[in-house]
């Protein structure tokens, strides 16, 4: 299991998730030809971003994957996935596939693709930039 590590009180390190390490090397085996591949600490766990767009997620026991919408329901009915649900509500788009569901090479070239092939169509997310400070009227001084 590959261990990822936060910062806590008095800055020391905690260990605070696991993912499969094997799941993870499978996945950037399968990316290695594929141009703009970013690796990122996010959502419990380590996520590839392909051309600055989350593409898919090793978690704890599951990926993560960001498909075509379009193609979830479908997809709920034929493959063993289930919706991502954070705080309460469901993410239309992202679907979550327990790791022992994509222990052959086949399985997981599937997901693969299904993820790579909507990268290429879906939207960037904006990254948050940070607002320029306001400055404060200077005050006329009466004399």
């Amino acid at each position: 299991m590959g261990r990822m590590r936060r910062r806590g009180v008095g800055g020391r390190n905690l260990n605070f998730m696991s993912y499969s390490e094997k799941l993870a090397d499978r996945i950037r085996e399968s990316l290695v030809e594929v141009p703009k591949v970013k690796e990122k600490v996010m959502f419990s766990g380590i996520t590839f971003m392909v051309d600055d767009k989350m593409c898919i997620c090793v978690r704890p026991d599951t990926i993560m994957c960001r498909i075509d919408p379009i193609l979830q329901d479908q997809l709920l009915e034929e493959k063993p996935c289930r919706v991502m649900v954070m705080k309460g509500r469901e993410y239309k788009g992202y679907i979550l596939v327990n790791e022992e569901d994509v222990q052959r090479k086949k399985e997981l070239d599937f997901w693969i693709g299904l993820c790579l092939d909507f990268n290429a169509r879906a939207k960037s997310s904006k990254k948050k930039v940070a607002a320029p400070a306001k400055k404060k009227p200077v005050a006329n001084k009466k004399k």
